[in-house]
């Protein structure tokens, strides 16, 4: 039991469970309605133990650095051995991309580059600063072409624009959470952005990829993407993003986490309720 119970803490089940769900975000995006339940599933799963593959190798290759800093992690706490949680991983990433082929080559193809990318960042990039923050960020916008391509429609125009959006997003959090972590950072010798220029300038840039975004996301109208009415499910998510950004560039360290929260709390819910009204043909 104890086994068993290591390693699904390997798992760190909620991030991929939201890469899984962003695969179906992309898959509702491009058709306009839910995908077959075997599409569905069948991306969500993938995704989900592929993403749970990369972060067991995370631990693997973090296992110096998390026996002084995370001793209670699975492997330095002696739950999982580190060969055991190199078998879990490959095992994972194995089941990940049988589950891709079934759905399509196109498909496969994606997540081997999603692979890859995830093996290069935990083995070189982690601790590089921007380049890392920039691979995470592109998985996640990869995660909805994942879904789009599940359905047949990688390159569908509201795919690629929600998938850059949440990248941009994602890359905004990761520099500004950098700035939250410099002592944390300091100890692992990270080069972030944060600890090459300071937590205020890290900040600042983040704030800048911010305000880009809620730019980025009124192209649509200018250029009659969307109608009208969804500037509902598009400003909910700008007026979240605007106000955590002006009280993110005046808080504290454990104030500005719950800042970060809310900016991919108010992105999540626009995009949550712009598909509910794009289903319901509004």
């Amino acid at each position: 039991m104890s086994k068993t119970k290591g390693l699904l803490k390997l798992l760190r089940f909620e991030l991929p469970f939201s890469a899984g769900v962003c695969v179906v975000i992309g898959q509702m995006l491009a058709l306009g309605d839910f995908a077959s339940i075997f599409i569905s599933i069948s991306g969500f799963v993938s995704v989900f133990l592929i993403s749970a593959s990369i972060l067991v190798l995370n631990d693997y290759f973090d296992v110096e650095t998390d026996r002084i800093n995370s001793p209670q992690r699975p492997i330095p706490s002696g739950l999982v051995s580190p060969s055991e949680a190199l078998f879990f991983s490959f095992v994972l990433l194995f089941a990940g991309l049988l589950l891709s082929y079934l759905i399509s080559i196109k498909v496969l193809l994606i997540s081997i580059l999603l692979s890859i990318i995830g093996f290069l960042y935990n083995r070189y990039f982690k601790k590089s600063g921007l380049p890392g923050n920039l691979m995470v960020s592109i998985s996640v916008g990869m995660t909805f072409i994942f879904g789009g391509a599940s359905v047949g429609l990688p390159s569908h125009k509201m795919v690629l624009f929600f998938g850059l959006i949440a990248a941009l997003i994602d890359l905004g959090e990761e520099i500004a959470a950098d700035a939250m972590d410099i002592k944390g950072d300091l100890l692992i010798n990270s080069n972030s952005l944060a600890i090459q220029y300071g937590g205020s300038v890290a900040l600042k840039i983040s704030s800048y990829i911010f305000i880009f975004v809620i730019l980025l996301s009124l192209i649509p109208f200018i250029i009659n993407w969307f109608s009208i009415v969804y500037l509902i499910p598009i400003g909910i998510m700008d007026v979240s993003i605007g106000y955590s950004v002006f009280r993110l560039l005046k808080s504290t360290n454990e104030e500005g986490r719950k800042f970060i929260r809310w900016i991919y709390l108010g992105a999540i819910s626009g995009i949550i309720l712009f598909i509910i009204m794009r289903v319901i043909g509004i």
